[in-house]
C-alpha cells in the first residue's frame, strides 16, 4: 500500500489480530513490488496472501515471478482495478475486496448531502451569514424540505444500492437508472426504474454512483443538465468524469442548479475554478470515502476475510473478473 496507508489503517488492535492469523512481520509494508528491498523482496518470495490498500503498486508479471506462492490478494480497500492485472487472474488468485465497507460512508454522505439540499441548508446558512438579522425563514425557503421530493440514483452500484436502503425510512419517491438492473430488480431495491433523461427531467435530486467506465465519460451532458428541473441539486461521490463539467459549470454560475461535489475533473480543480466560491455549491475534497476512524472498518473486513481463508473457507466478498467490465 501506498506511504502512510498502513499507519491509520491499522490500530493496534488489528496488528494484534494479523500477528495471531498470518505469519507475518507487522512493520514490513512494501510501497514498491517493482524494484523491491532486500527485506520486500524475501517476503514476497515466501508471500501466500497479500494484504493491499490504496496505494498498493500493480501486480505485474515479473512480480507475480517473485511470489510463486502467491495465492490470495486482500483489498483493505474498494476498486481493484489499479492493482490487479491480467496475470493474476490468469494465475487464478483469489480476491476480496473492502468495496461494500467502503460503500457505507461514502452512502452515508450522500444522504446527509440530500437531506441537507432539500432543506437548501447551504443557501440558509450563506444568507443567514449575510443578514445577521431577523429574516422571513419560512417565507424564503417555503419550496424548501424532504416531503414527498424525488431522488434521482444513478447506477446501482453497492454505494447506490445503500443509498437506496438509508433513504427508505423518509418519505421521498426513489428513481432509479441503471442499464444493467432489471425493472423487478430496482422495484425490489425500493426504486422505479426509469431511462436516464426522465430521471433528470423529474428529480429534485439526481445523484450519481455509476462506475467509471469509457462508456460512462460525461454520462450527464448538457442535455441531461438542461432537463433538471431549476432548483435542482447534483451531487457527486463518483468520479468527476461522470459529469460534462463544461457543460456544468454555466448551470452552476447562473444559481439555476445547485451541486455538492466530492469529486471533479480533474480531481483538484484549478485555483480560479467557480467551485470554490459559488454560494450554490458545496464542494469537499474527497473524503465520503472511508476516513479518520472509518479506516478501522475496512481492516476490520480485510482481517475477517483474511480468516474465512485461514479455515480454508470462501471469501465473503470475492471479486471476479468478469464483474471487472461494469464495477468500479
Amino acid at each position: 500500500m501506498g506511504p502512510g496507508v498502513a499507519g491509520r489503517l491499522l490500530a493496534a488492535r488489528h496488528h494484534t489480530r494479523l500477528a495471531a492469523l498470518a505469519r507475518t512481520d507487522p512493520h514490513l509494508v512494501a510501497h514498491d513490488l517493482a524494484d523491491p528491498t532486500p527485506e520486500v523482496a524475501a517476503a514476497l518470495a515466501g508471500a501466500e496472501v497479500l494484504l493491499t490498500c490504496w496505494g498498493a503498486p500493480p501486480l505485474t508479471d515479473r512480480v507475480l515471478a517473485a511470489a510463486p506462492r502467491l495465492r490470495a490478494v486482500v483489498h483493505a480497500a474498494g476498486s481493484v482495478k489499479h492493482h490487479l492485472t491480467d496475470a493474476c487472474w490468469d494465475r487464478g488468485i483469489a480476491v476480496s475486496s473492502a468495496a461494500a465497507a467502503n460503500a457505507l460512508p461514502v452512502a452515508e454522505y450522500t444522504l446527509a448531502a440530500i437531506l441537507f439540499a432539500n432543506k437548501r441548508v447551504l443557501h440558509a446558512a450563506h444568507r443567514y451569514r449575510g443578514l445577521r438579522a431577523p429574516h422571513d425563514w419560512p417565507g424564503e425557503l417555503a419550496g424548501a424540505g424532504n416531503y414527498r421530493r424525488t431522488v434521482g440514483v444513478i447506477g446501482a452500484s453497492r454505494i447506490g444500492r445503500r443509498v437506496i436502503e438509508l433513504l427508505r425510512p423518509f418519505d421521498l419517491r426513489v428513481l432509479l437508472y441503471d442499464p444493467y438492473v432489471e425493472a423487478a430488480e430496482a422495484t425490489r431495491l425500493g426504486a422505479a426504474p426509469v431511462p436516464l433523461d426522465a430521471l433528470c427531467a423529474d428529480s429534485d435530486i439526481v445523484t450519481v454512483h455509476a462506475p467509471q467506465l469509457p462508456a460512462t465519460r460525461h454520462l450527464l451532458g448538457a442535455r441531461q443538465l438542461a432537463l433538471m428541473p431549476d432548483g435542482a441539486t447534483l451531487v457527486n461521490t463518483a468520479r468527476g468524469a461522470l459529469v460534462d463539467e463544461a457543460a456544468l459549470l454555466p448551470e452552476l454560475v447562473t444559481g439555476r442548479l445547485h451541486a455538492v461535489l466530492d469529486v471533479t475533473e480533474p480531481d483538484l480543480p484549478r485555483p480560479g475554478s467557480p467551485l470554490y466560491d459559488l454560494p450554490n455549491v458545496l464542494l469537499t475534497p474527497h473524503v465520503a470515502g472511508s476516513l479518520g476512524t472509518e479506516l478501522h472498518r475496512l481492516a476490520d473486513h480485510a482481517l475477517d476475510e483474511l480468516e474465512r481463508y485461514g479455515q480454508g473457507r470462501p471469501f465473503l466478498a470475492p471479486v471476479r473478473r468478469e464483474e471487472l467490465h461494469h464495477s468500479a
